[in-house]
């Protein structure tokens, strides 16, 4: 009897626990938002703390990256990606890092990498930004392709490569030229 009164409250504990953390994750996932026009709208801090809206980055084409300090194909990609941002001007296409990570352990990566992107920082945070864009968040590293009015062009699961890179950077420029529409862009890069 006693046995059975003690797993009893260790149920209710535990159910209550996840109840509380379910809460927390709700929470962040509703501070984060998809418009009906497909827009992708998020707020995270950046490495100083600062909170900075995706929108920020309006009027240009951008390549959001969620990584991890301790994800191995996540830090393969950084060299790439910084060599996309240095491309900027030439690929029109702004690389923005999202870390699924402790803010102290990203700052002391940072220092290190020394990116030359704007990186943005959050645990569930990041992880619900992601999902409100309608990313199941599986793994990392994913990447998310966005136009430069904020509409999501298309997401990336896995390590992004040099030609990963050559492609969006191709199809975003004809993209925003007019060459290509919203869903033709999105049939070309459909491939990734």
């Amino acid at each position: 009897m006693k046995n059975t009164v003690v797993v009893g409250l260790v149920l209710i504990v535990a159910a209550a626990a996840g109840y509380i953390v379910q809460q927390s994750y709700y929470v962040a996932y509703e501070t984060q938002e998809i418009a009906a026009d497909g827009r992708v709208e998020f707020t995270l801090p950046d490495l100083l703390g600062v909170e900075r809206k995706l929108s920020e980055w309006d009027g240009e084409a951008r390549l959001v990256n969620f990584w991890a300090t301790w994800c191995a194909p996540c830090r393969r990609e950084i060299p790439l990606l910084k060599q996309l941002q240095d491309d900027k001007f030439e690929q029109r296409l702004q690389v923005i890092g999202v870390a699924v990570d402790f803010m102290e352990d990203v700052v002391a990566y940072a220092e290190e990498a020394r990116f030359n992107y704007p990186v943005l920082v959050g645990q569930e945070e990041a992880m619900a930004a992601a999902e409100s864009s309608g990313v199941e968040f599986i793994g990392l590293p994913f990447t998310m392709v966005i136009a430069s009015d904020g509409t999501l062009v298309v997401t990336h699961m896995g390590e992004i490569m040099q030609a990963h890179v050559e492609l969006i950077a191709s199809v975003m420029r004809d993209l925003e030229s007019g060459v290509l529409d919203l869903d033709s862009a999105r049939q070309a890069l459909s491939s990734l």
